[in-house]
């Protein structure tokens, strides 16, 4: 991993109590060569139980110099990948471990669950390499997260295709990808003035993968101040790597502010929002825009931006069909980045199953000086508070790929693009559009630009079609004294749509 997906992944927080501390020795896993019992319910029970305890934070135990390692030594801790697990069984999965250390200070307990028992995994210092960090002296230091293998690109080579590790986080790749965004299994307070408060992964059970099969299932246990919850990942990589997750949340407290099927990107800048950023490269982000399918049936396409100050958007919706943090310029040369390769990085599309009630998407846009910094956060937050003493479900699909996981019928928004006007004193957007619906339209056809403004004026709205992208083109300007405007903008034959509805906040 690069320093960069080290730092993401990083968050440091009071550690948890073991689960034989909070439940009792007969509800945490046993670590005898037996095993002790699992089904689906197991870890659901723990969260319930371990959510009906006060929150206990678990003292950090390391040896001398681990908690203080800096980037470059823990980079030097490998696992061996000869020791990773069920490589002498040739299934199609495979797990390597990461030790703790630098960042990544929280112990994680993992199990392997096969024919319905559940077996703890010894941590050893024989199953990696320490470079020029000093081999620890014995103990139990047990393991930071996890990352899983499986033959993806070839059939004879073991790819890395997700990784958990650090508080809540983890990420995916499909085919040919590389790693981008970051998905959290819980967000609280994110974007508050109190502080966020965030949650941890303490305990992960891995069904052993039956030979032949394309899925795995993981089960994670979560813990912190505010709640418990339990996780049920299905994970089937490919052209597109799909998890399938089941949630079941435990507030300890009520919960006002939760984040569900939380989304962490980067955007720094491109060509409609460079903020004065000198840089060799037309943009750099692992991400470009939000999406989203209302439960009304409107398709919207929020491109992203690097404010100078925090920006929090509130996306008002009932029972939404999607959302996600999307990548959609796809060519080398809108990056024109040899080592970062940021046409490779992946979308995430969330795709809710079942009703989720009332709520929003919200978006923070974070300021950032720099590509290293994750600073976009998406996430749908309900609009009821979530209440002590209660089970709240969430059933999601997370599509972690090229683009929309479905046929949108509408054309989408590719490019957007903006720059002062100095002949008419006046901002110029010009957007692109590609899709089925503009594709055989010949350049007579009757396209019209709707676009609305909150406050100035709209003037010299064009559209043509643009043959070097096989689309349409959508241009105007926006005459401005105020400080923000929301801009609306779309495209329509005068009966129908033709695209998705571009939204886009303008701050001076």
């Amino acid at each position: 991993m690069r320093r960069r997906e080290l730092l993401l992944a990083g968050i440091s927080l009071p550690f948890l109590t073991s689960l034989s501390d909070v439940l009792g020795p007969q509800a945490a896993v046993a670590q005898d060569a037996e095993g002790t019992p699992f089904d689906a319910s197991t870890v659901r029970e723990m969260a319930r139980g371990l959510a009906q305890k006060p929150f206990k934070p678990q003292e950090i135990k390391l040896p001398e110099g681990y908690a203080e390692m800096n980037y470059d030594l823990y980079r030097d801790i490998r696992f061996s990948p000869d020791k990773s697990l069920w490589r002498q069984d040739k299934l199609p999965f495979e797990v390597q471990f990461f030790h703790r250390g630098f960042l990544f200070r929280n112990r994680v307990d993992i199990y392997v669950v096969d024919e319905g028992k559940a077996r703890h995994v010894d941590y050893s210092t024989d199953l990696f390499t320490f470079g020029k960090a000093a081999r620890p002296d014995g103990g139990d230091l047990g393991f930071a997260g996890f990352r899983l293998h499986a033959p993806m690109n070839k059939p004879d080579y073991y790819d890395e295709v997700a990784t958990f590790l650090g508080a809540t986080y983890f990420r995916a790749v499909a085919k040919d990808q590389i790693y981008g965004l970051s998905a959290r299994g819980l967000s609280i307070k994110t974007g508050s003035s109190e502080g966020e408060e965030f949650p941890l992964f303490t305990s992960f059970w891995l069904e052993r993968p039956k030979p032949g099969t394309s899925s795995i299932v993981v089960h994670a246990l979560l813990d912190s101040e505010s709640a418990a919850a339990a996780f049920r990942f299905t994970i089937r990589p490919g052209e597109a790597t799909v998890f399938d997750v089941e949630l079941s949340l435990y507030p300890r407290v009520e919960i006002t502010q939760a984040g569900i099927a939380t989304l962490t990107s980067m955007f720094y800048f491109d060509a409609v929002d460079r903020n004065d950023i000198d840089d060799f490269r037309p943009g750099v982000h692992d991400s470009d825009g939000l999406a989203i399918w209302t439960g009304r049936g409107e398709q919207l396409w929020r491109p992203l931006s690097n404010p100078t100050n925090l920006q929090i958007s509130v996306l008002s919706d009932v029972n939404p069909r999607g959302f996600g943090l999307m990548q959609r310029q796809r060519a080398f040369f809108d990056y024109n980045d040899l080592e970062a390769r940021y046409e490779k990085r992946p979308s995430l599309w969330i795709e809710p199953i079942g009703d989720w009630g009332e709520g929003a998407v919200h978006l923070l846009e974070i300021p950032t000086n720099s590509e290293i910094n994750d600073n976009i956060v998406a996430f749908w937050r309900p609009r009821e508070p979530l209440r002590p003493k209660g089970e709240y479900r969430y059933t999601y699909r997370m599509h972690w790929s090229w683009d929309n996981p479905w046929k949108t019928g509408l054309a989408t928004w590719r490019v957007s693009s903006s720059g002062r006007s100095l002949r008419s004193k006046s901002r110029v957007f010009v957007l692109e559009a590609i899709g089925d619906a503009l594709k055989d339209l010949p350049p007579d056809a009757k396209v019209i630009g709707e676009v609305t403004a909150s406050g100035g004026r709209i003037e010299n709205i064009v559209t043509q079609p643009n043959p070097e992208r096989g689309g349409w083109r959508l241009s105007f300007n926006l005459f401005n004294e105020r400080d923000v405007v929301e801009l609306r903008a779309s495209l329509s034959d005068g009966t129908k749509s033709l695209s998705e509805t571009w939204i886009y906040r303008w701050t001076a």
